[in-house]
């Protein structure tokens, strides 16, 4: 009796980006795909401190890169800052030299530095912004190309997925983080702009808000317990805030059967994944003349947002309340 064939992996064939996965959310999402079969570069900069600081380490990156080949899979490790232009565009083509082409960007890489806006120095934003925005549009820009000249060359369509990281900071807002909920929203908009414009070339992009406990995100979950009911609860089960619950859904969008998921925002943990919608117009003002005067703005508006409810702004503070169940 024949022996049944053995099913081949979701991403078997594919090659990986993720960058900032030496440690953490990073970490979790670069052994997630290469679990699934794809050949993995593991870029990380190696730097000890949350807020970009410290000496550039290659041990991080290399440390994943063994783990991932220990238990089989293919990796090769990058140490680079992405937010550089040259060393993004040598990541890209480490990829490409390693597995022959590019077929899955994951944008992990990122820094805090949170302070109130009124105490924030212009470095602190400045780095924030450079790491997390820059180095989205940096990878982009240059998996963007490769994609597309691929494209050019085969005549069609190829195979492209990237999934970037933002954050419920940008949905909900958070007071002590306008540089970092700035670049979160900022690559919610660099992703959707990049769905639209790669979609023909057969690539697409998304972008999740997850909540994992890490070393960037300690303090904030410190009050946080591990286990709180639903999918994953009692002593020695998986933490809520587990980078684990967050890897499989890079892993979905990273493979063929997300084809038709493109330009979307998820937010990600503990057990569930919630879909986020567009925002939608909530109310529509015309000018009785050819151009609103003040008196007019002022008798449109000021009744409308006094029925509003208090302190209600368009941050969505809702998501910060979901959870599995």
């Amino acid at each position: 009796m024949a022996q049944p064939q053995p099913q081949p992996l979701p991403l078997e064939g594919r090659s990986a980006i993720v960058t900032g996965a030496g440690r953490g959310l990073g970490r979790a999402e670069a052994l997630e795909l290469a679990r699934l079969g794809a050949g993995v570069v593991v870029n990380d900069f190696g730097q000890p401190g949350r807020d970009g600081t410290g000496e550039a380490s290659a041990a991080p990156a290399e440390e994943v890169a063994a783990e991932i080949r220990a238990a089989g899979g293919r990796a090769v490790a990058h140490l680079g800052d992405v937010a550089d232009f040259a060393q993004a565009r040598a990541l890209v083509q480490l990829a490409v030299e390693s597995y022959g082409k590019l077929d899955i960007l994951v944008n992990n890489a990122g820094i805090l530095r949170d302070r109130m806006v009124f105490s924030m120095s212009e470095d602190d934003w400045d780095s924030v912004i450079r790491v997390h925005l820059k180095g989205h549009f940096n990878t982009t820009h240059f998996a963007a190309a490769h994609w597309r000249a691929r494209s050019k060359e085969a005549g069609g369509p190829v195979y492209g997925r990237i999934v970037n990281t933002s954050s419920e900071a940008f949905l909900a807002g958070s007071a002590g983080q306008p540089n970092y909920a700035a670049a979160k929203g900022g690559i919610v908009g660099l992703t959707t702009s990049t769905a639209l414009a790669l979609a023909k070339y057969g690539v697409t992009a998304n972008a999740i808000c997850p909540r994992a406990r890490t070393r960037m995100t300690e303090d904030v979950f410190a009050s946080v317990p591990a286990y709180q009911g639903g999918a994953e609860s009692g002593e020695g089960g998986l933490d809520a805030l587990s980078p684990e619950h967050v890897s499989p859904l890079v892993g979905y969008l990273a493979s063929p059967a997300a084809a038709q998921v493109n330009g979307q925002l998820l937010v990600v943990h503990g057990g569930m994944v919630a879909v986020a919608e567009r925002p939608r117009i909530a109310a529509k003002f015309d000018t009785a003349k050819d151009v609103f005067t003040f008196e007019e703005l002022d008798g449109l508006l000021t009744p409308y947002y006094a029925q509003r409810p208090p302190n209600e702004t368009f941050g969505a503070a809702e998501v910060l309340g979901l959870k599995h169940g």
